[in-house]
């Protein structure tokens, strides 16, 4: 029997999303409506119970390319992360270059970050109160990921980037202490069946409109996560790939989740996310 203190796999609820009804298109508010806590939808979610396994100590068995996210050790010198403004000037130079270094990319924008820190209770009303995600779900479709070009990059820029591979990677490490509680999932691309699996589903914001995946239920999906990551530890989660040949992964669903082996002391997640465009020359 494996361990509790590092089991190699546990079974874990995933919340999937059940499509609206006769095609209409999806959508869900960003910000939760601050009397009830919930975040406007035409849409449901449905809980699975799924297998998903701990990684650890294979963490090199998994890469951008192969399965759409990557493992790696990488203590930050910026450690605080309680002053956004401390954090684009600190945090940001050198994490563009540690996605350099990690994706041998040429050009790396970094256009937002996200702090989570999870209090239970608490509505995820606005950017200063972000709770763990816990819906499988991938940040940008194709359209929204070449609109975040456009609006991110120069006019005069934007086309020429727009002809060469360009990727969308998310950067997520825990802040504090290790992400025991509410740990992040991730979904190995090879066992996601894209055209199915994916609903493209718009995200209202007050002044403008994105839009996510939302990830239907697939038994055949593979999870794994890394469990007790630390703040030394990153994951680089891909949210996009321009190149869609068949021959690398173009995108991971992922989650938070209550993990069952969670010991019951074990401190509050707190975690930031990078969200960057990704230039190859």
């Amino acid at each position: 029997m494996a361990s509790t203190d590092n089991p190699s796999t546990v079974t874990a609820s995933i919340n999937y999303y059940v499509p609206p009804d006769n095609g209409v298109r999806a959508y869900v508010n960003v910000n939760s409506d601050p009397i009830t806590g919930e975040r406007g939808r035409n849409f449901d979610l449905a809980p699975r119970d799924m297998v998903i396994e701990n990684v650890r100590g294979k963490e090199d068995e998994y890469t951008l390319d192969k399965v759409g996210f990557q493992y790696h050790r990488s203590p930050a010198k910026h450690t605080s992360f309680l002053n956004d403004e401390e954090i684009k000037a600190e945090y940001y130079p050198e994490t563009i270059e540690l996605y350099k270094k990690l994706t041998g990319a040429s050009k790396v924008v970094i256009f937002d970050h996200t702090i989570r820190r999870h209090r239970p209770g608490q509505a995820d009303s606005s950017p200063d109160k972000r709770q763990p995600v816990a819906q499988a779900h991938v940040d940008q479709t194709t359209k929204a990921s070449i609109a975040r070009v456009h609006r991110h990059l120069p006019a005069e820029e934007a086309p020429e980037l727009l002809k060469k591979r360009f990727q969308i990677i998310n950067l997520w490490r825990p802040i504090s202490v290790p992400a025991l509680e509410w740990p992040l999932a991730l979904c190995d691309y090879r066992s996601v069946v894209p055209e199915k699996d994916a609903l493209p589903v718009a995200l209202v914001y007050p002044d403008r409109e994105g839009e996510t995946y939302g990830v239907v239920h697939n038994p055949n999906h593979k999870w794994k996560y890394l469990r007790g990551m630390t703040p030394e530890e990153v994951v680089l989660i891909k949210c996009f790939d321009s190149i869609q040949d068949g021959s690398v992964a173009v995108f991971t669903p992922h989650t938070g989740f209550e993990d069952p082996s969670t010991p019951p002391d074990a401190p509050l997640r707190e975690s930031i996310e990078i969200r960057a465009l990704v230039f190859y020359d």
